[in-house]
């Protein structure tokens, strides 16, 4: 029990640190997560941490939510679950209603526009970092490449709403995954 609570507790910290100091969202915060989570305190391996992101992503809400409470209970139960979520949600909630009150008197200088244009494209490589990093623990195949291209196409080029598109993936991955198992080749 001690140990869960001292967990708890660097759950938060760790993620009160990245959701205080990234900018984006969650998907520039996914490799920080993984950075912190895997790497620094090796609480999940990297394909753990990649299926909490593919479980993050396909459940509602915002990823960096989920993905602070699905880690936060792996590593250390319900409380975890608490700590990393109150964690990571905290520092925009208190930055989000600082800014609300002066945005209006300041959006106008030249600097914090600069300073806006500078975070987007921070924050444009850190998705990116965030696309290859997943991408190298993929398994890798031609029925892989085959879906995900598919799946860019209709979310970039069409109006199908991306949840039906993951539905879709995933349903089209367990049909795909049965039939290989039928035939009596691994996955």
């Amino acid at each position: 029990m001690k140990d869960k609570f001292k967990n708890a507790l660097i759950l938060f910290v760790t993620f009160l640190k990245i959701g205080a100091f990234t900018f984006g969202g969650g998907y520039a915060m996914i490799p920080i997560i993984e950075k912190e989570i895997c790497e620094k305190h090796k609480w999940l391996r990297g394909e753990e941490i990649l299926d909490i992101f593919a479980i993050a992503e396909s459940t509602p809400g915002p990823i960096a939510i989920n993905s602070a409470t699905f880690v936060g209970y792996k590593v250390a139960g319900f409380f975890g679950a608490f700590c990393a979520t109150f964690g990571v949600v905290l520092p925009s909630f208190v930055i989000i209603s600082v800014i609300s009150l002066v945005l209006k008197e300041f959006s106008e200088y030249k600097a914090v526009k600069y300073a806006f244009t500078g975070i987007r494209a921070g924050v444009l490589a850190l998705v990116i970092k965030a696309l290859v990093s997943m991408y190298k623990k993929c398994p890798k195949s031609l029925f892989g490449y085959i879906l995900m291209g598919g799946a860019f196409i209709l979310s970039a080029f069409t109006e199908i709403n991306v949840i039906f598109i993951i539905i879709g993936c995933a349903v089209i991955g367990l049909v795909y995954s049965a039939v290989l198992r039928k035939r009596g080749k691994e996955i």
